[in-house]
């Protein structure tokens, strides 16, 4: 080939512009917000609350990815990332219709009859409360005076078991705060519930949540001398 015909050809080249879309910064971003979605499904059995909070997780990626989409079908020879941002759309859509949806069954059906659903929230006091030196909320003072079943959700803590099978008393706290319980010293009274199994019922241990029922009770103490008061529940119900 002569220099004459090389030169032509780069000259050639030269004159053509070269085309270049950068992705759409939001069409990455949705995707990886829908991956994180997927989430939703573990939260779902956990609880109906701690869905609705990570909800905006979903949310977030359902705006980001039609955001994106707009972006780069208003400006194709600008943007690419299309099908990035269609699949951040689907999947945050589908895991927050699957979670919220799997949640709400969970929460509809998971007290069994005859039981009154509580948590460990219910169990703390308010800042009214304990100016008034009321350290049990009246809502749990009412199920401890009538005696009436309650249910509720939590981890079993480790260290306050001997051994991991056939346990029929334990101590059943909020959160795992999962890697570690902490130091049980700084678990305040109304985080934690000792969990006595009645004649015939235990359970193995495992790292995951309880959901349990019985009678409440509670031992006398005064947080305000170093000595909190105690929840306790005699289980006639425990569900891993």
């Amino acid at each position: 080939m002569s220099v004459s015909t090389m030169s032509e050809i780069d000259a050639s080249l030269a004159d053509e512009p070269l085309e270049y879309r950068s992705v759409h910064t939001f069409a990455v971003l949705g995707l990886l917000l829908g991956v994180l979605s997927a989430a939703l499904l573990f939260m779902a059995r956990v609880s109906f609350e701690s869905t609705v909070l990570m909800a905006p997780i979903p949310v977030a990626g359902l705006i980001v990815s039609l955001i994106a989409l707009r972006g780069i079908n208003a400006a194709p020879d600008l943007y690419a990332g299309k099908p990035l941002a269609q699949a951040g759309a689907a999947l945050s859509a589908l895991f927050l219709v699957l979670g919220v949806g799997y949640a709400s069954v969970v929460y509809a059906t998971e007290v069994p009859d005859g039981y009154e659903r509580t948590s460990f929230i219910a169990m703390k006091p308010t800042e009214s409360d304990v100016v008034n030196r009321d350290f049990i909320p009246k809502e749990v003072q009412e199920y401890i005076k009538s005696g009436e079943p309650v249910f509720i959700k939590g981890y079993i803590r480790p260290d306050s078991i001997k051994f991991k099978q056939n346990l029929n008393n334990f101590l059943l706290v909020r959160d795992n705060q999962q890697c570690c319980f902490g130091d049980l010293s700084k678990v305040q009274y109304f985080d934690q519930i000792q969990v006595k199994l009645g004649t015939g019922l235990s359970t193995d241990y495992h790292s995951g949540l309880f959901r349990v029922g019985g009678v409440l009770k509670v031992a006398p103490g005064d947080p305000r001398a170093g000595t909190p008061l105690t929840y306790e529940l005699v289980a006639d119900y425990i569900k891993p």
